[in-house]
């Protein structure tokens, strides 16, 4: 057998911010041998993929951003149009565009035990091979389309809000945006003004505060440059997550504070009472994710927009009928639907020792040791995996997961390493304290309210349960009680 080079050779599946986010940290530790695949035909991961109207994220800029690199975001939050941006340059910041591959999608990743090494099956049935594997697949990158019956007999345009047809005209159409989570929350105002008449289909309220996004003064972008000054700004933004944390603890004062200040909001805007009580939850702050929207309420109270509070029974070949047997003529059906967002790997066949696969390891029960890694799985990272979502931004979480990855391919260089795997007990122990402060710190994530965050085993399988400074002390400190190797 022959020894393998000093500098292991890394497969990075995904070109979305986690994507771009690992091949940074493995070039910053002298890392080059590394190959990033993406099926899209650019940069951006989700934000590549949606490009609805009134896309645009909802944690502030300074937040949502690498923590190496100074930007002049133009927004408090930021388009999709400035998100795709960003994603190109810190590609050409770093100079990583030749180590991407675009439209190039991987099928599987197989380990190969004889040699210690994933043989990656590609478009076409061509192998590749490589040392290492990380998955930068994201959370949301599988939409999540309903079963409804008669859905394939509409007969005007359907989609999913992840495929918003690039050429689609709404003007005079009578259109169903179904769903009222975070993207419908964008996409409603957006289009309320547009359309002759707007549907609104509502099958469980959420808990809504205003987003105050708006564009920054040419002195607070001219102040922002300075790397000091954003530094101060995102540190001020994570202590304020910190503080809006508290209100996930059910019995505490927070939760109270988030109640009332979502109850005036919902008073202040909405002028119908009867709209006013349909828009009203009856769950804790924190159950379903908060949306912060600060257009949708107002766009309800436009006469041509009417919020249907029933969930959808079935489609027809020309609308939708609501749980109450009524039917609701549409030309234009928009699937605000959400993702699969429990399914993780779910476009990629991962097989490990013995051939295994991991969705058979893990029997519609993800779990993860610190999210990134699986008993069984040699050499196999991934980011934003199980119980890894949260903390405020995702874009700090997966910096912490990317670094994790780097460490440990760093690892192997300078240890000459052929394998890194994860102690089955570390792992346990993991899961074991995550479900715990689950129940215990975000007790509101578990109480009684539809939201994707469990899985068929019915454990919270997405959440992470604490604020993002725990999770960058944990990832800093257990990795190497938790992984073993060998040469």
């Amino acid at each position: 057998m022959t020894r393998r080079s000093a500098s292991p050779r890394v497969a990075i599946i995904g070109c979305g911010l986690g994507g771009i986010a690992t091949a940074v940290k493995l070039k910053k530790k002298g890392l080059t041998r590394f190959t990033v695949f993406e099926q899209s035909a650019g940069p951006g991961g989700t934000w590549w993929d949606n490009r609805y109207p009134g896309c645009e994220v909802d944690i502030a800029s300074h937040a949502y951003s690498f923590s190496f690199l100074t930007y002049d975001w133009t927004r408090t939050h930021a388009r999709q149009p400035e998100l795709q941006a960003y994603a190109e340059h810190v590609l050409d910041r770093f100079d990583l565009r030749r180590h991407c591959r675009f439209g190039v999608r991987v099928e599987s990743a197989t380990w190969d035990e004889e040699n210690s090494r994933y043989d990656l099956l590609l478009p076409g049935g061509r192998i590749e091979r490589f040392d290492v594997v990380i998955s930068c697949l994201g959370l949301l990158n599988q939409p999540r389309y309903p079963d409804w019956p008669g859905l394939d007999d509409f007969e005007g345009p359907k989609f999913h809000t992840a495929r918003w047809p690039a050429d689609q005209d709404l003007t005079g159409k009578r259109v169903a945006v179904v769903g009222t989570g975070s993207t419908a929350t964008q996409i409603v105002p957006a289009i309320a003004e547009q359309v002759e008449k707007l549907y609104v289909f509502q099958r469980q309220p959420g808990w809504i505060l205003p987003k105050g996004e708006r564009d920054f003064t040419p002195r607070e972008r001219a102040l922002y440059r300075l790397p000091l000054a954003q530094k101060l700004r995102r540190l001020r933004l994570f202590y304020q997550f910190r503080q809006m944390f508290k209100g996930y603890d059910l019995h505490g004062e927070r939760q109270q504070q988030n109640l009332r200040a979502c109850r005036a909001y919902i008073k202040s805007t909405i002028h119908d009472p009867d709209l006013r009580a349909a828009l009203t939850p009856d769950y804790p702050w924190g159950c379903k994710r908060p949306v912060l929207a600060t257009g949708f309420y107002p766009a309800l109270n436009r006469p041509n927009v009417s919020l249907v509070p029933h969930a959808v029974t079935r489609i027809t070949p020309k609308g939708i009928i609501d749980t109450t047997g009524t039917e609701h003529e549409i030309d234009v059906l928009v699937m605000a639907t959400g993702f699969r967002a429990t399914k993780y790997l779910a476009s990629l066949e991962v097989r490990g020792t013995g051939g295994v696969s991991v969705h058979d390891t893990w029997k519609d029960d993800p779990r993860a040791f610190l999210g990134i890694t699986v008993p069984g799985y040699p050499n196999f990272f991934m980011l934003y995996g199980p119980n890894t979502n949260g903390g405020f931004s995702i874009i700090a979480q997966l910096e912490r997961q990317a670094e994790v990855a780097a460490r440990m391919v760093a690892r192997m260089r300078r240890k000459r390493l052929r394998v890194v795997d994860t102690r089955p007990g570390a792992a346990e122990r993991w899961v074991n304290w995550v479900d715990a402060q689950l129940h215990r710190h975000a007790s509101a994530m578990e109480a009684n309210c539809t939201n994707y965050y469990h899985a068929e085993s019915g454990r919270n399988v997405t959440q992470w349960p604490k604020p993002h400074g725990e999770y960058y002390l944990l990832t800093k400190a257990l990795p190497f009680l938790g992984f073993t190797g060998r040469r």
